[in-house]
């Protein structure tokens, strides 16, 4: 069992401040993303004041918590070890102990570890407490200008290039705006699917090291984005959003035969019939004697 922290205080520039120890529970902490100005100041307390810190790497989050002088023991937490760590850490805080959860940057369970966690401490009826702050995800999606009332995060694509392409073709007609995380070395490579699958003219937008001193957001077309991203020596983690398809305007036929297609050499054809159907909102009739036509 981690020892308790002799040291309850943290710093912000000069000033140190005392921290009371945080009540037994899982806290679930958001950290910076970049900028470390954006941690806030219950962060801080709580981080301060609890008994452990689990990090998904303790050599990123020593740089995060020496930088305000946070002294509280740390342990490891990423996805190899995570599901065989999670009933000793409920018993932790079954214990009375105060366990404090951060990721490497932005908020734990998005792309990161923790949820076997989470979800162990629920079904064992401990508190959960979540500490919001800084996320990527809602960063990207606030400086992007697409719409913001329906989205929906898909975390990281398939890094095998066929695997991505599937996915992809699973979400073309999905009207809301579409968000994934993306690391330097395949944004390329999946802008430049992204573009064959959805479309060269639909809009998209990359942010890139949000708050960050070298932030940078990319907005056009995929083909566009596509083509900026190409060959290039990319750096730091990106963001990829994208426009939804359009519900007023009829499905583009060559572009659901042409995924039809592709499916027919992949799947079954009832089962490509219906994922091309239901995908665009067509009749089934309709896309079922496409498949036909082309099978000949």
């Amino acid at each position: 069992m981690a020892q308790l922290s002799p040291d309850r205080r943290y710093f912000i520039g000069e000033h140190g401040m005392n921290a009371s120890k945080t009540p037994p529970g899982l806290y679930i902490v958001a950290t910076p993303i970049g900028n470390l100005k954006d941690i806030t100041l219950r962060a801080l307390e709580i981080l301060a004041g609890a008994d452990l810190i689990l990090c998904e790497d303790t050599r990123t989050s020593a740089k995060l918590l020496s930088a305000f002088g946070i002294k509280t023991p740390r342990k490891a937490l990423h996805e190899h070890n995570e599901s065989q760590m999670a009933q000793h850490i409920v018993q932790q805080v079954q214990n009375g102990q105060a366990v404090a959860l951060i990721s490497d940057a932005g908020t734990p369970l998005l792309s990161d570890p923790g949820f076997p966690l989470v979800r162990e401490a629920a079904k064992s009826d401990i508190d959960v407490i979540a500490l919001p702050g800084a996320s990527a995800l809602l960063a990207g999606l606030a400086v992007a200008g697409l719409p913001t009332d329906q989205f929906s995060f898909l975390g990281f694509l398939p890094t095998k290039q066929m695997a991505r392409k599937d996915r992809l073709k699973e979400l073309v007609a999905r009207p809301e705006t579409l968000v994934f995380y993306e690391s330097p070395k395949r944004v390329a490579a999946s802008l430049a699917a992204m573009a064959v699958v959805f479309g060269e003219h639909r809009p998209a937008v990359v942010a890139r090291e949000i708050t960050k001193k070298f932030e940078t957001i990319y907005r056009g077309s995929l083909a566009e984005l596509a083509a900026e991203f190409e060959g290039q020596n990319v750096k730091g983690e990106l963001v990829i959003l994208l426009d939804g398809a359009s519900m007023d305007a009829p499905p583009n036929e060559d572009e659901w035969q042409k995924i039809l297609a592709d499916r027919l050499e992949e799947i079954p054809l009832r089962s490509a019939v219906d994922e091309v159907a239901q995908g665009f909102g067509l009749k089934r009739k309709q896309v079922y004697q496409a498949a036909l036509d082309l099978k000949k």
